[in-house]
């Protein structure tokens, strides 16, 4: 099945400089073909994809979302009969429709090939000028992406991203946000974005699999127990542990021996963030996690952040202990935590997200 990737984006988004690293650090071995459509008379990006031995059809006669459908269909056609690519990426005019592109991509009607990613690049300095004063097109290219990509992310002011991406949110609340600066991300982890192959939500959900886990161990602890203690008719109920605390956490269940579905006793409270922290910062809001009134019962909690000076912080927390430590970047920062009756407002303000 070939794939095709859409890159869509206002004019001097990025939308090149994006195909460029990944076709460099992600798409590495795959046979590609790029179709091109420049807005004007002379398409200006082929000479360099055709150095990187990249097959470029330049479309210049007009816009994809306008007098090129029809065209556009049939090279699309042609494309993939003459070339027979692993992956067909689509640049668009800046001032193309994304979801106009999309439609002329189906009616191409191809048996063998398939939308893979949609990804719109927004540039964090000029995203409310640009959603201000040429909404029509701009917004489109928002609601329309399953990835949004901020390109000069490493330029714009903490606040101006955060505000660019709460603008964005605002016309698409399911889409993927990349905030990372490009030039620290890997293409690969750039390509896990587009391709939703590692979310926020994909997280959570490995983390409540790990407590679920532990917590079914934990049953299995306490069954094999009870059996031991019924051998030697012990009169009292319950074994606890040497520290009298018992790994199953009692509030949650009650002591009932029997199995619960995870949703049934976890909850989980997650965030993407283009915040920065110290880690001094983030081991005093660990640290306070163990704070059950405060903020329910957290029995794991990880993530990744950005740190100072362009470096990565990732963490772990569980009851009693922290880990806060470098590592590599990811392409927006993420905070997990899954625990019994969690207080999500008190977690908001406790990371100030």
């Amino acid at each position: 099945m070939v794939k095709i990737d859409i890159f869509s984006g206002f004019l001097g988004a990025g939308k090149t400089t994006l195909i460029k690293k990944l076709i460099k650090e992600a798409y590495a071995g795959e046979k590609l073909v790029l179709i091109e459509n420049e807005f004007g008379e002379i398409g200006v990006d082929g000479g360099f994809m055709q150095e990187a031995g990249i097959t470029v059809n330049e479309l210049n006669s007009g816009c994809i979302c306008c007098s090129l459908v029809g065209d556009f269909a049939k090279a699309l056609k042609q494309v993939d009969e003459q070339y027979s690519p692993d992956r067909i990426l689509i640049e668009p005019s800046g001032v193309g429709k994304l979801s106009d592109v999309a439609k002329a991509v189906e009616r191409a009607n191809l048996a063998d090939a398939k939308i893979n990613s949609m990804t719109t690049v927004v540039d964090a300095n000029k995203c409310r000028m640009y959603m201000k004063n040429f909404g029509e097109f701009f917004n489109d290219q928002i609601e329309s992406a399953a990835c949004i990509v901020f390109s000069h992310a490493d330029v714009a002011s903490e606040e101006k991203l955060a505000k660019a991406v709460e603008l964005v949110r605002g016309h698409n609340p399911s889409a993927t946000i990349v905030t990372t600066d490009l030039k620290s991300l890997d293409g690969k982890e750039i390509l896990n974005a587009m391709e939703h192959t590692s979310t926020l939500a994909g997280e959570l959900a490995k983390l409540a699999r790990e407590v679920q886990d532990e917590h079914e161990h934990c049953h299995h602890e306490h069954d094999h127990e009870h059996e031991h203690e019924h051998e030697h008719e012990h009169e009292h109920e319950h074994h606890h542990h040497g520290d009298g605390e018992c790994c199953c956490h009692e509030h949650e269940h009650e002591h009932e021996h029997h199995h619960h579905h995870a949703d049934e006793v976890f909850t989980s409270w997650g965030r993407e963030t283009s915040k920065k922290f110290t880690a001094e910062e983030l081991e005093e809001m660990l640290a306070k996690l163990s704070d059950a009134v405060c903020y329910g019962t957290v029995l794991r909690a990880k993530g990744i952040v950005e740190g100072e000076n362009g470096k990565w912080l990732h963490f772990d927390y569980v009851p009693g202990e922290t880990d806060v430590r470098e590592g590599a970047p990811v392409y927006t920062g993420r905070l997990c935590v899954i625990g019994s009756k969690l207080d999500e407002e008190e977690l908001e303000e406790l990371f100030g997200v």
